[in-house]
């Protein structure tokens, strides 16, 4: 595993390393002691995987309340995904700014969110599974979000035709 921090403290792509051969492949997609060597100390409370039937599926822009705030660790395991995330922290100096990152298959990439982190993507495939790795479990009175295309945002989302989303998503309001 090779991870990397990025410019938004708490935030870090983790660049898995494929072992490969005539049987096939292994990668090690979670080693506790090397996220620790690398300033990233999480407790796994659960584990999801959404799938994503069509292109153009946006989800997002969503987090927790503080109280139940978490921590993610995601892959994409089949297709491939423009995938946001936004600092919601009022106390870091990078509030309001966004990392984006495409994540695939082919890239084997995982990415780090740290708590305070609304966090989005859209497909840019059919057919996409993610793996969620959390920190808290889900708590749906404590669940929030704001609308991907907010300008205090200014993300600069790929060109998208008849976005997937559900009312919740298309219903979140501006900061």
């Amino acid at each position: 595993m090779i991870i990397k921090s990025q410019a938004i403290e708490g935030v870090f792509l983790i660049d898995i390393q494929k072992n490969v051969d005539e049987r096939g492949s292994f990668s090690r997609i979670f080693c506790e002691r090397e996220l620790k060597e690398s300033g990233i100390d999480m407790s796994i409370k659960q584990i999801n995987l959404c799938e994503n039937l069509k292109k153009n599926t946006l989800r997002g822009m969503h987090l927790q309340k503080e109280e139940y705030a978490e921590k993610k660790i995601l892959t994409c395991l089949n297709g491939k995904i423009f995938d946001v995330i936004i600092d919601m922290r009022t106390n870091s100096k990078t509030y309001l700014k966004y990392f984006s990152v495409e994540l695939s298959e082919e890239n084997g990439y995982m990415l780090v969110i740290p708590e305070g982190m609304a966090h989005g993507y859209v497909t840019l495939t059919d057919d996409t599974k993610l793996l969620y790795y959390m920190s808290e479990f889900y708590n749906p009175d404590s669940a929030i979000g704001y609308r991907f295309d907010d300008p205090a945002f200014s993300i600069h989302w790929p060109q998208i035709e008849e976005l997937i989303m559900s009312d919740k998503d298309k219903n979140w309001k501006y900061i």
